[in-house]
C-alpha cells in the first residue's frame, strides 16, 4: 500500500460527506454520517470539523449537518455560462408554470442538478437543491438526457439506455413518477449545446391538472432560450 492511501482515503470520504449531505432532505446528524461514511463517529466528526473549517458545511442549532455558503460561491464557478443562460429562462418557466423548474446535467453516471429556481408567487413549491443528485436510468432529467447521448458515450458510462428512451426521443420530452422521490412527478426536455455537457431542462411538482404536453412545450421555450445565449 502506498503511503498516500489513506490521505486519498481521507479525502474520498470528506467529499462522500458532502455528497450526503447535500442529498439530503433533513440535515444528518453526525451519527447518521458516520453509518452513512460506514466509519466511527470519531473519524466524521474529525472529518467534519475539517469541512466547517473551510466553510463548506455549518451545523444548525440542533447538530444537523448543512451546506454553508462557502459551497454556493464555489458552485458559482462551475459551468458559469451554463449556470448564466439558464436561470433567466428558468425563472421565466417556474413563474409562467407554477413549479419548481431547474437545469440538470450529466456527470458520469448521474444527473446533477446545477441551478434550480422556485415560483415566486407560489405560496408552496418542491424544493430541487442545486447539486442534489441521482442515477442516469432514473427520472424524467435522466430520460431526457439519455435520449441525447451517443453510443460512444454509452460505451464509456458501460450502461445501456432504458427502454422508455425511444418513446421520449419520439415527442421529445421524457415524464416520471416516483422514481427519483416518492410521489413527485417531473417533465423534462433535453438541452444539447456545443461545449456543454448533455443537460435536460425539467420541472418537479406534486400534482397538476397542465397536461404534460402543456408543461413539455413550455420547457422547450425555456430550452431554446437557453441555448440561444450560448
Amino acid at each position: 500500500m502506498s503511503l498516500e492511501s489513506p490521505h486519498s482515503q481521507t479525502l474520498s470520504r470528506g467529499l462522500r460527506m458532502l455528497e450526503i449531505v447535500a442529498e439530503s432532505t433533513i440535515p444528518p446528524s453526525i451519527a447518521g454520517l458516520a453509518a452513512s461514511l460506514g466509519v466511527h463517529r470519531s473519524i466524521a466528526y474529525r472529518i467534519l470539523r475539517t469541512l466547517e473549517d473551510h466553510g463548506l458545511v455549518s451545523r444548525d442549532a440542533g447538530g444537523g449537518v448543512q451546506l454553508a455558503p462557502r459551497m454556493a460561491a464555489l458552485a458559482r464557478s462551475v459551468s458559469r455560462d451554463l449556470q448564466a443562460a439558464a436561470l433567466p429562462a428558468l425563472t421565466a418557466a417556474a413563474n409562467d408554470l407554477g413549479m419548481t423548474a431547474f437545469l440538470a446535467v450529466l456527470d458520469r453516471d448521474e444527473v446533477v442538478t446545477l441551478v434550480s429556481v422556485e415560483p415566486s408567487h407560489e405560496h408552496a413549491s418542491v424544493a430541487q437543491r442545486p447539486g442534489s443528485r441521482h442515477p442516469l436510468l432514473l427520472g424524467a432529467p435522466g430520460l431526457a438526457i439519455q435520449s441525447i447521448l451517443s453510443s460512444v458515450q454509452w460505451r464509456t458510462l458501460g450502461e445501456s439506455p432504458r427502454d422508455e428512451v425511444g418513446v421520449v426521443i419520439a415527442r421529445r420530452f421524457a415524464t416520471s413518477h416516483d422514481e427519483v422521490i416518492k410521489g413527485l412527478s417531473s417533465v423534462a426536455v433535453p438541452l444539447l449545446v456545443a461545449g456543454q455537457p448533455p443537460a435536460a431542462v425539467s420541472v418537479v411538482y406534486i400534482a397538476t391538472e397542465r397536461p404534460v404536453e402543456q408543461l413539455a412545450a413550455r420547457l422547450s421555450e425555456a430550452a431554446r432560450a437557453i441555448a440561444a445565449e450560448l
